[in-house]
């Protein structure tokens, strides 16, 4: 199975294309990963236009059989962070389905509890997490597509036969 898993944003989209080969956690593969960097003084409307653009690209050249995308969480601290994020994903969301895809979506908590054990693992402990599952030299860099090959990799977790992943 392909998956395409996506952490959302309307500063920095992180993606990862996974493959598994089989129902053994060894057996997934990088196909692409990357992130979607958007101008900082960009209207949000043309920072969405070009989210479509460029998922619409990723999903041609990898063509995806399932999807998996950061679920919307807010924190009390940061409520305008949970809008912002609202928007990324609708344009995901729909780019998605437009697609075929049915998303899974995933809590952040949920994805961090899958690879570490924890549902409040830092960004540092995600980074070296997903190095170890996918056995990378080096923790992936910068921390958006190490979430989002997390999410990726819950994704894929959750789909297996005689899944637990919340």
């Amino acid at each position: 199975m392909r998956l395409l898993a996506i952490d959302p944003g309307l500063k920095v989209t992180g993606y990862a294309c996974l493959e598994a080969a089989g129902a053994a956690r060894d057996a997934v593969s990088i196909v692409e990963a990357g992130c979607f960097r958007f101008k900082a003084g960009a209207s949000i409307a043309d920072r969405l236009l070009e989210l479509d653009r460029d998922l619409a690209e990723l999903l041609e050249r990898t063509r995806p059989d399932a999807a998996s995308v950061e679920a919307l969480f807010s924190h009390t601290a940061h409520p305008r962070a949970a809008i912002v994020m609202a928007h990324a994903r609708g344009v995901i969301l729909l780019r998605l389905r437009e697609a075929g895809l049915t998303p899974i979506e995933l809590p952040p908590k949920t994805v961090k509890k899958a690879l570490t054990g924890s549902g409040s693992a830092g960004k540092a402990q995600i980074q070296r997490a997903v190095q170890a599952e996918l056995k990378l030299a080096e923790p992936p860099e910068p921390h958006d597509i190490a979430d989002a090959m997390a999410i990726g990799l819950a994704g894929l977790w959750r789909s297996a036969p005689g899944a637990t992943v919340g």
